[in-house]
């Protein structure tokens, strides 16, 4: 038992030292049981421009599993996409690689959440200039409110991973065979902001919240989706100030961190 123990450390080990730094979070996490299946929720309509949509995803602390709900969030700089988090099969382990915004969304282990992240990419809306566009196939929009809206269901077709048991992880048993494509690749490795303080904030209230925990709910957790969008940070934290774009904010970011030792994708209302 201590020397297969023993090995699965070594082997993550290695896999760390060849995987690109970017990819990893602060904290590494590594867990012997799978996650559970990803819940099927009802994204909350979009109420107002300029807030990205991040799925929600099962994270993990002393209680075991707990769901993070899905929620609006306002894009730390003009140009920026989310790259959600997930779980991948890793030497015996079950390892968490954490989200991060950038330029282009990356590699999250082929793992569809619907809503526009379909497993490869993101459908669900671009940048146009300085506004981020809806695209309304996939996203629940309050069009009253929000009118840089389009209609594309071909991108849909073309990038969708089938996920039917709403599988939460890649690789090892039962998981998604996904490796990243070239194109994934190229964003794993180009400069990251991590998660802003607001994301951070929602995440440690989901942690702290028994109904939010897989033992409690059994894969129905009490939230899904947060009602509510995040509130912007303050000043100090990770969101940008004074119109900021993100090659100003990755450099900050960069110096500061070297300084330091399904959705029925037919309707924009459909479930996941």
């Amino acid at each position: 038992m201590k020397l297969s123990r023993l090995l699965r450390i070594l082997l993550l080990t290695v896999v760390i030292g060849v995987v690109p730094a970017s990819s990893f979070a602060a904290v590494f996490i590594s867990v012997g049981v799978a996650p559970p299946a990803l819940p099927v929720y009802v994204q909350p309509p979009c109420p107002r421009p300029g807030l990205m949509w991040t799925p929600g995803y099962w994270g993990y602390g002393p209680a075991g599993y707990y769901w993070i709900p899905g929620a609006w969030v306002p894009s730390p700089a003009v140009g920026m996409l989310w790259t959600p988090p997930y779980w991948g099969f890793m030497g015996g382990a079950y390892v968490f690689h954490e989200g991060y915004w950038g330029p282009h969304v990356g590699y999250y282990g082929g793992i569809n959440y619907g809503f526009g992240y379909v497993g490869v990419g993101f459908v669900g809306g671009e940048w146009r200039g300085g506004a981020f566009a809806y695209n309304r196939a996939v996203m629940n929009v309050n069009t009253t409110v929000v009118h840089n809206t389009y209609v594309n269901r071909t991108v849909i077709n073309k990038t969708t991973i089938n996920n039917y048991n709403h599988v939460a992880y890649s690789g090892g048993p039962g998981g998604i065979n996904h490796p990243p494509t070239p194109q994934e690749r190229t964003a794993m490795n180009e400069s990251h902001l991590a998660p802003t303080a607001a994301q951070a904030q929602h995440v440690q209230a989901a942690a702290q919240s028994p109904q939010q925990r897989f033992s409690a709910n059994h894969g129905q957790p009490a939230t899904m989706a947060a009602a509510r969008p995040m509130t912007a940070p303050r000043q100090g934290m990770a969101m940008n100030r004074g119109g900021q774009h993100y090659g100003y904010r990755a450099r900050q970011q960069n110096r500061q961190q070297r300084a330091e030792p399904r959705a029925n994708y037919e309707h924009p209302h459909g479930r996941w």
